[in-house]
């Protein structure tokens, strides 16, 4: 799979994936996650993958969203609220701006995390790795017309 990570990368900047990737791929995530009990979801082989549970900030029940993640070491991970390109943000970054911790499962191991907003140098230094991991990203924020939030998810 990692052989068509170029071909994916490629296809997650077009228009029509923009428009139909978000009603495919987190269900896609969804399924293979509730198959495999937690193990595994089905992005994970292209970028790497992890299931996020925040508080809805309005309905204060527990939502769940697949995320693109950028993995760092001590456990903490980066996600980045691109909402496929579209011009609002994610409601799960509203969520974490409104309640500040969730729950993450990443390859079968799931715990709680506290979220942080990056900005400034620290956004800058965790977009650098971010647009390495996955370049599509600088597309996205050009098709959306607005600086993607960037989060660490730190184990709590």
């Amino acid at each position: 799979m990692k052989a068509l990570k170029p071909f994916f990368q490629w296809l997650a900047t077009t228009d029509w994936f923009m428009r139909v990737g978000p009603k495919i791929v987190p269900r896609m995530d969804r399924a293979v996650y509730w198959l495999t009990r937690g193990r595994g979801v089905a992005s994970d082989k292209m970028i790497p993958t992890l299931i996020l549970t925040t508080t809805g900030s309005v309905s204060g029940e527990p939502r769940t969203s697949p995320l693109a993640c950028m993995p760092e070491p001590g456990g903490s991970f980066v996600v980045v609220g691109s909402n496929y390109g579209r011009p609002q943000h994610p409601a799960w970054s509203g969520n974490l701006l409104k309640t500040p911790r969730g729950v993450v499962s990443f390859r079968g191991r799931t715990f709680d995390v506290s979220a942080r907003l990056l900005e400034g140098a620290e956004r800058a230094e965790a977009w650098a790795g971010l647009i390495e991991m996955w370049p599509t990203y600088d597309r996205y924020t050009e098709k959306s017309g607005r600086e993607l939030r960037v989060f660490r998810l730190a184990p709590a």
